[in-house]
């Protein structure tokens, strides 16, 4: 089951059929685990269902209005991150029914440096990264001015490791890999080997390096692929875009990996994710969900839909 968040409505996916829809916000971000399914709103705040999609709560009415990021704790049940604009990192212990923050996020010194272009006067929690291989280390980027990590749950707060990205808008990390974290950015992708204290930035063959999002290989956390364009206006502009899917496995560059998706020009940016076979991958776009099989060697669309992007978020389970 997949769910897909755009811009003016949330889809849940099953089996190439768009069999729930929720409409009537501006969906952000959309998270799931096996029977909790978060949507994040601008100026709506969060909500929660637990029926794949077809009936929604909202929740947290402590929260700020504008949730841009949602994560679910691999390590406590119950626990959910959630990000918000402007930044600031919120966790609950019981799916959404209380919350707290986790202080002194913008009290970090580059803080007076974060920016939304868009919104010049103020910056948001683009992204929550929970460690599965560490209880209390979350990754947090910041759109746009940083990477931030914590390795007490918020207590307390690190920026800007050596080598990382400033403009993060997806992070990933692998079950099976400990110490890695990938990251899709608007300055370029990025990856590390040791928890995010140093960043490597392997860009042979990316031949746009404006990165939107970036899905590992369930099966192997050396194949990674990610959706990335020239620019902030190639990316996002509707009618004008000009996206691009690239694929690198192991130490090799990264090779376009296109087949079976639309031609790039007038292609707006998809948000992956992976499947939960080896191999498999989903690309949402503008115009409906594709999936791969083949780690990414060939897509086939499985559902088209009507409804106005850009996709905000997607998530699979």
């Amino acid at each position: 089951m997949q769910f897909v968040a755009l811009s003016d409505t949330l889809l849940t996916v099953r089996d190439g059929e768009v069999v729930a829809r929720f409409d009537g916000h501006d969906f952000e971000c959309v998270a799931t685990d096996d029977e909790h399914v978060f949507a994040g709103t601008f100026e709506d705040g969060l909500w929660h269902s637990t029926d794949a999609g077809s009936s929604w709560n909202r929740v947290g009415r402590d929260l700020p209005e504008t949730v841009m990021s949602v994560a679910f704790d691999p390590h406590r049940e119950g626990g959910v991150w959630a990000g918000t604009e402007p930044s600031r990192v919120f966790y609950s212990p019981d799916y959404g029914e209380t919350w707290t923050e986790r202080p002194g996020l913008t009290d970090l010194p580059s803080a007076d440096s974060w920016y939304f272009p868009p919104r010049p006067d103020t910056h948001h929690v683009r992204w929550l990264e929970p460690d599965p291989h560490r209880a209390d280390r979350l990754f947090v980027g910041i759109e746009a001015g940083a990477l931030v990590v914590t390795e007490d749950r918020g207590e307390t707060w690190t920026e800007r490791p050596a080598g990382s990205r400033r403009d993060n808008h997806q992070l990933a990390t692998h079950p099976d890999a400990p110490g890695r974290v990938y990251s899709a950015a608007g300055d370029g992708y990025a990856e590390s080997h040791d928890g995010g204290e140093t960043w490597d930035q392997p860009q042979e063959g990316l031949d746009h390096r404006y990165c939107w999002s970036i899905a590992v290989d369930p099966g192997n956390p050396d194949v990674r692929v990610v959706s990335a364009a020239d620019g902030a206006y190639a990316a996002h502009r509707e009618g004008t875009a000009e996206s691009y899917v690239y694929r690198k496995v192991g130490d090799r560059p990264w090779t376009v990996a296109m087949q079976g998706l639309p031609e790039p020009e007038g292609f707006r940016r998809p948000v992956l994710a992976p499947g939960t076979d080896p191999g498999t991958f989903f690309a949402a776009t503008d115009g409906g969900l594709y999936r791969s099989d083949d780690r990414a060697g060939g897509w086939n669309r499985i559902e088209r839909w009507d409804a106005a992007g850009p996709v905000r978020g997607l998530a699979v389970r």
